[in-house]
């Protein structure tokens, strides 16, 4: 690909907002355009025979709407290479293959998200990679998980998906690197905004950009960063031969989507604050889990490395399964959906809807337990609509 120009150099060093908006991509040399062309074109004019235009030839190798956005998803998550593919889970496929092979052994966490739970046990198992869960937010638990000789990754949502755990990242580091292993984190709840797990010494940054990155439930993606070249090479060669890249429009969408990150996060962050203070202490709910309670177990180490607690809340309620079900069912400005970390706020059931996967196993959640993703509507209607659904 082409060289960083200066410009470019001084966007990927800039603050968080103005590397989202500038890093990746310069105006158009010649018509000043700001935004990347959607450059719809399987393939490239070659300049003679092997003279690839830009490092250009075939659009799943690269395409320029692509090599825009990987170059501000690195920079926003503090990296040297960002890939960007079709979905979160084809990211994840991509890592999987690219750094593990038959006979290793990965430690997930024990209520890690259902599409990579079902992954690792459906997928990944059949073609030889072995995994084990453990709780990410006991350090000695991961520890103790890790097969000497065999774990080659330490992989780990922070916070998790649905139950909101927090891993501390600098401790995980250290504990998958003391013995050989790579520690990867799912950022996708975080986002890059609120957390950058590779200045905490996390080797590999996933996303699914379906969610915060995009931002407004329109588009379908998925993310890998890295800081070190060796794993970019790796990386690299198995997006390509594997070929679950992010197409040219997904891409815009992405990263039009991704410049206004900052701003959107801390909207999704004052809206979600003011639910918890309305949940915390109702009588309809029994527990409320979210990070920025100082009750909350996690509480010290996601204020230690995350710039605010998020967007994503759960709760559990009053009545069990059948109350639960009533809630999101009730719900009219929250709505009835899987998914996260657009614009509109969306309720859902864990247990019947992301996470039916993991039923009957050790990652199965409470059939009490509701999921909200806080949007950036008003806030007052935010609150009025969960206190109707509470019944």
């Amino acid at each position: 690909m082409t060289q960083h120009s200066a410009h470019q150099e001084r966007a990927d060093k800039a603050g968080f907002e103005t590397r989202a908006i500038h890093a990746g991509y310069e105006p158009d040399a010649m018509t000043g355009a700001v935004n990347p062309p959607i450059y719809a074109s399987s393939t490239y004019k070659q300049d003679g025979v092997g003279g690839l235009r830009g490092g250009y030839e075939y659009s799943r190798s690269a395409n320029p709407t692509r090599t825009a956005l990987e170059g501000a998803l690195a920079a926003v998550e503090d990296g040297e290479r960002g890939f960007a593919f079709a979905s979160g889970l084809a990211a994840e496929d991509t890592v999987i293959r690219a750094l593990t092979r038959p006979g290793d052994h990965v430690v997930i966490p024990d209520d890690a998200y259902g599409g990579t739970f079902r992954l690792f046990d459906k997928v990944a198992k059949l073609w030889g990679t072995d995994h084990s869960p453990a709780p990410v937010a006991d350090v000695d638990a991961v520890a103790a998980a890790i097969v000497p000789g065999r774990t080659k990754m330490v992989w780990v949502e922070t916070p998790t998906n649905p139950m909101l755990t927090i891993g501390d990242i600098e401790a995980l580091a250290t504990v998958a690197h003391d013995a050989g292993a790579l520690l990867v984190v799912d950022n996708t709840f975080a986002s890059p905004y609120l957390q950058q797990p590779l200045t905490l010494g996390a080797d590999v940054v996933l996303h699914s950009t379906t969610k915060y990155v995009g931002g407004h439930s329109d588009v379908v993606g998925g993310a890998v960063v890295v800081r070190d070249l060796d794993l970019a090479e790796k990386i690299g060669f198995h997006q390509n031969a594997m070929g679950a890249v992010a197409g040219p429009f997904d891409a815009f969408l992405t990263h039009r989507g991704l410049k206004t990150l900052g701003v959107r996060m801390d909207r999704h962050c004052d809206n979600a604050e003011k639910i918890v203070e309305f949940l915390d202490g109702d009588p309809r709910v029994t527990e409320v889990i979210y990070p920025g309670l100082t009750a909350h177990p996690g509480h010290e180490v996601a204020a230690r490395q995350m710039k605010r607690f998020g967007g994503m809340i759960s709760f559990r309620v009053a009545g069990g399964l059948e109350q639960a079900l009533a809630v999101c069912e009730r719900a009219e400005v929250f709505t009835l959906g899987e998914s996260l970390g657009g614009v509109e706020s969306l309720i859902e059931h864990p247990g019947k809807m992301t996470h039916a996967s993991v039923a009957g196993t050790d990652l199965e959640v409470p059939a009490d337990l509701v999921r909200l993703s806080v949007g950036i509507e008003s806030i007052d209607d935010l609150v009025a609509d969960l206190d109707r659904s509470l019944g």
